[in-house]
């Protein structure tokens, strides 16, 4: 791995993700999250709307940022 591409990525979790997927997803999630929160017609209904932002915005952070891992089966033989 080159400087450069440590410039890019951080570490989350022990992996390695490029900084600007991870601010892109972390800007979905909290908006969709956020938004789901505020709509909420009743005093007990902000959490479940909230949640149910969040896992959209979790689908439509998968959906825009793809994945940029390559596997590959080396045999041992």
């Amino acid at each position: 791995m080159s400087a450069e591409d440590k410039k890019e990525n951080v570490e989350v979790w022990e992996d390695l993700v490029r900084i600007k997927d991870l601010v892109i997803s972390l800007a979905i999630c909290s908006v969709t999250s956020l938004g789901g929160y505020l709509i909420a017609p009743e005093s007990q209904q902000p959490l479940i709307y909230g949640l149910i932002g969040a896992v959209l915005g979790f689908i439509i952070s998968t959906i825009v940022i793809k994945p940029k891992r390559n596997f590959s089966y080396t045999d041992e033989e």
